[in-house]
C-alpha cells in the first residue's frame, strides 16, 4: 500500500512532543505502571484522566509558543508480548491501541490551535528498551509489529513512530510493516554512552542499513533515551547521514542505561542545561525540528527546550 499521508513536520518549523511519560507517571504522579506499560492506564477513568492531564501540560506549552505538536500515543508497551504479560489477548491489544489513538484525536480536537498537531502511534521494542537481547530477523520483526501498526492504521493515526529501537533488524521490520499499512514512519534509535547502538553498531551504519533495506522508507530518524553528551560527538554536520535525523528525545540524566536501570531514584538533571544542549544541536543540525524528552524529563524540560530552541534559525 502506498504511503499517501503528508507529515507537516517535514516542511519545517518546530514541533514539540512530550517527555518521559513512564518516569513522569511513576515518579511524579505515584502511579503503578507494571512493565512500564502506560497504555494499561486506559482501562479505567482514573488512569485515562491521568493521561489526559499528562498530555495537557505539553499541549499548553506548544500552544503558548505557537509551535507544532506531535501527540505520541502511550503505547510503547502495547504490543502482543508485553500485553500478554498483563493479561491482554491479541484482540485486546488491538483494541487498546485503537483506543489510545482515539484519545489522541480527542485531545487534538479539544485543544486545536493555529499550529499543526500530528497524531502518532508509538511502537516500542519487542524486548527490553536497553538491551537488544536475541535480535529478531527483519522478517520476524515485521510480522510481530504488523499487528500493532495495523491497529494504528485502522484508527487513522497520522504516522507511526518506533521509539527506543536497539537494533537495525527490528527497525527494518517496523519500517516495512508501516509501509505495507500505508503509514508514514519515523525510526528512533537509542544509543549507549559511546554513541553506538546497544548492538555496537554506529548510528551512521544503522541508518544506512535501514535505508538500504527499505528504499529509504522512514520519513526521518530520531535519537531517544540517551543524553546529548552521549551522541553529539558522533554527529558531524559534514556527514550526509546526519541530515536524516530530524528528532531528539533525550534523557535528562547523563547516566548510562545500566545505571538508570539500577537506580532507585529519578535523575531529572538540569532542565535549563538540557535546553541549551538542544539549542547547540539545532545550531549544528538545523534540520532537527521534532523535540521532546525521554527518561527523567517532564514538562519543565520541554518548556526549557522550547524556550531555548524556538528562536534558532532554521
Amino acid at each position: 500500500m502506498a504511503v499517501t499521508k503528508k507529515l507537516p513536520q517535514l516542511s519545517g518549523g518546530m514541533f514539540l512532543t512530550d517527555g518521559g511519560i513512564e518516569t513522569t507517571l511513576i515518579f511524579h504522579e505515584g502511579l503503578e505502571l507494571p512493565h512500564f506499560a502506560a497504555f494499561h492506564l486506559l482501562r479505567d477513568k482514573a488512569g485515562r484522566d491521568a493521561l489526559v492531564r499528562y498530555y495537557e501540560r505539553y499541549i499548553e506549552i506548544a500552544k503558548r509558543d505557537g509551535v507544532g505538536f506531535i501527540l505520541e500515543s502511550p503505547t510503547w508497551r502495547a504490543s502482543s508480548d508485553w500485553g500478554e504479560k498483563l493479561g491482554y489477548t491479541r484482540d485486546d491489544i488491538a483494541a487498546v491501541n485503537r483506543d489510545a489513538i482515539a484519545l489522541m484525536f480527542e485531545l487534538r480536537d479539544r485543544y486545536r490551535f493555529g499550529a499543526p498537531m500530528v497524531v502518532s502511534g508509538c511502537v516500542g521494542p519487542r524486548g527490553d528498551g536497553y538491551d537488544p537481547g536475541q535480535a529478531m530477523t527483519a522478517g520476524e520483526a515485521e510480522a510481530y509489529h504488523a499487528h500493532q501498526i495495523g491497529a494504528f492504521a485502522e484508527a487513522d493515526a497520522d504516522m507511526v513512530t518506533a521509539i527506543t529501537m536497539t537494533n537495525a533488524n527490528e527497525a527494518v521490520g517496523v519500517a516495512r510493516a508501516a509501509t505495507k499499512a500505508g503509514m508514514p514512519v519515523a525510526i528512533s534509535f537509542t544509543v549507549e554512552t559511546d554513541g553506538r547502538l546497544p548492538t555496537g553498531q554506529t548510528l551512521a551504519d544503522a541508518i544506512a542499513e535501514v535505508d538500504g533495506a527499505t528504499a529509504k522508507a522512514p520519513a526521518y530518524y530520531m535519537i531517544n533515551c540517551a543524553h546529548p553528551t552521549h551522541f553529539e560527538a558522533t554527529m558531524s554536520a559534514a556527514e550526509d547521514w546526519t541530515r536524516r535525523v530530524r528528532g531528539i528525545r533525550a534523557n535528562a540524566s547523563r547516566r548510562s542505561h545500566q545505571e538508570l536501570n539500577d537506580a532507585p531514584d529519578l535523575d531529572d538533571g538540569d532542565p535549563i542545561e538540557l535546553g541549551g544542549q538542544y539549542r547547540d544541536l539545532l545550531r549544528r543540525h538545523p534540520q532537527i525540528n521534532v523535540l521532546g524528552g525521554c527518561c527523567g524529563t517532564d514538562h519543565r524540560h520541554i518548556d526549557c527546550i522550547s524556550l531555548a530552541c524556538r528562536t534558532v534559525p532554521a
